[in-house]
């Protein structure tokens, strides 16, 4: 029987910053085109961390009947340890996507009945990822999709929920937080490249190797930064963000020096502090510039 403490780690907490983050630079969008709107915001994090735990369990789970998880070196699986069963992972992961469904339904209550196609596609995303007999994660997509779905999707449709509007302000600031999303799965598939490669699991940083995965991190991290200077032309406020770009020099220095492992562990969690408070920073400066 997994311990609390097992069944926290095996939420992956250390992924909820790309689940925070597309929602407070697309209420700060709101804010920025004067719709700012506390109760769909609250919402839309809701179904945004729900959705994220319960991909994070789902993900445990087909992973863990596949065998992919039996040799990993970050955090605890609950199936590949044998700490819970597949049945009670499969449990945790639907009782974490009634919640996003719920907190879904009242959502669109409020705003749009078309939010209910998008959430059903969202929730199709997170079990196909690892899930199903064509999961897009072992074919090199699941950056892709990352990007589609907590950058663009996420941040456009929290700035929707509350204004009724998709805006051209919110797919711009969606981007950089959709790269810096793509860069922590970059960084978690470059850690376990080893054994999926053994496995047969077929990520990017499988595909790319290891050296220009490495590189392509780097990248997706100048990209987006690059793209706030490009948001700060029209609304200087958002050169706030900039404010974090120290913070992605560790795990750079990290990834491009070779460290494996633990090493990559810490750059894991520091690309999610980036994550986080890139979003924070880029979200104050859309909201001050209203």
């Amino acid at each position: 029987m997994a311990t609390p403490a097992q069944w926290v780690a095996g939420a992956r907490p250390r992924t909820l910053p790309a689940a925070l983050a597309p929602v407070l630079v697309g209420s700060g969008a709101a804010a920025a085109l004067g719709g700012f709107r506390p109760v769909p915001a609250l919402l839309a994090l809701l179904v945004a961390l729900a959705l994220q735990v319960a991909v994070n369990y789902a993900n445990d789970h087909s992973d863990g009947k596949r065998g992919t998880d039996a040799d990993r070196v970050g955090p605890m699986r609950l199936v590949g340890s044998g700490a819970a069963s597949a049945r009670q992972v499969l449990v945790a992961a639907l009782l974490a996507f009634a919640v996003a469904g719920v907190a879904g339904l009242v959502l669109a209550a409020l705003s749009s009945w078309w939010l209910v196609a998008v959430g059903a596609v969202c929730i199709a995303a997170a079990w196909t990822y690892t899930g199903g007999p064509l999961p897009y994660g072992y074919r090199a997509l699941g950056e892709l999709f990352v990007f589609v779905f907590f950058g663009l999707v996420a941040v456009a449709g929290t700035t929707f929920v509350q204004t009724g509007r998709v805006e051209g302000l919110a797919l711009a600031a969606a981007v950089p937080i959709g790269l810096m999303s793509v860069a922590l799965l970059v960084v978690n598939n470059l850690r376990d490249v080893e054994g999926d490669a053994r496995v047969g699991k077929r990520t990017l940083a499988v595909l790319l190797g290891d050296r220009a995965t490495r590189r392509f991190y780097v990248g997706l991290l100048a990209v987006a930064f690059a793209v706030v200077l490009a948001i700060g032309v029209d609304r200087p406020w958002a050169l706030l963000a900039l404010a974090a770009a120290p913070l992605a020099v560790p795990p750079s220095r990290v990834v491009l020096s070779g460290g494996r492992g633990p090493a990559l562990i810490a750059a894991l969690q520091a690309t999610g502090l980036l994550t986080l408070v890139t979003g924070v920073l880029l979200a104050a400066g859309l909201a001050l510039s209203a």
